[in-house]
C-alpha cells in the first residue's frame, strides 16, 4: 500500500513536490536468518515526483485564449472525423461522424489557468433511440480539427 506525504519545498506557482513511499517486495521467508549480522535491513524506496500544476503562461495569453474560444460556444457543429464513442448506454459503439451538435463549453482554461485538455471542446448531441420517448442527450469532448461549424441560415 502506498502512502503519500507532502515534502517541504519553497513556495512555487509552477510545480509542487510530492514524496511517495513504496514498500519493497518482502524477502523470501528464510532470508531473515540468512542475513549477516550487522547488515542493514531493507528500507523503503523513496521516489520524488515533480508534478506540474500550472504552466509558465501570462494571464494575458490565457485571457486571449478564452476570448478566442468564447464566440464558438453555442455554435452548431458537425463531426468530420470518423469517431466511435462507447459511453452511451442506450447506443453502445456509436459512430458520431456526420452528427450535428452544439458546443457547450471550452475546457482548455479552468479557473483562469490553462490546463492540458487534449480534447478541449465539450459538445452536446441528441440521438433519437427507438423505444425512447425523448431523444438521448450525451456529451463528447473533441479537438477543433474533428468538427466543422455549420452555417445557420
Amino acid at each position: 500500500m502506498a502512502t503519500a506525504a507532502a515534502s517541504v519545498a519553497p513556495a512555487s506557482t509552477s510545480t509542487s513536490s510530492v514524496l511517495l513511499l513504496r514498500r519493497l517486495p518482502s524477502p523470501a521467508p528464510g532470508a531473515f536468518f540468512a542475513r549477516r549480522l550487522g547488515a542493514p535491513a531493507p528500507r523503503r524506496a523513496r521516489l520524488l515526483l515533480q508534478v506540474a500544476l500550472t504552466s509558465e503562461v501570462s494571464s494575458d495569453d490565457v485571457a486571449a485564449e478564452e476570448a478566442a474560444a468564447a464566440p464558438k460556444i453555442g455554435k452548431r457543429v458537425r463531426v468530420t472525423a470518423p469517431l466511435r464513442v462507447h459511453h452511451i448506454v442506450k447506443a453502445p459503439d456509436l459512430d458520431i461522424q456526420g452528427m450535428e451538435g452544439v458546443v457547450k463549453q471550452y475546457v482548455g482554461v479552468w479557473k483562469g489557468k490553462r490546463i492540458t485538455a487534449n480534447l478541449p471542446f465539450k459538445i452536446e448531441f441528441q440521438l433519437d433511440v427507438e423505444g425512447q420517448p425523448k431523444p438521448v442527450r450525451f456529451f463528447v469532448h473533441l479537438r477543433e480539427d474533428e468538427f466543422e461549424f455549420v452555417d445557420q441560415e
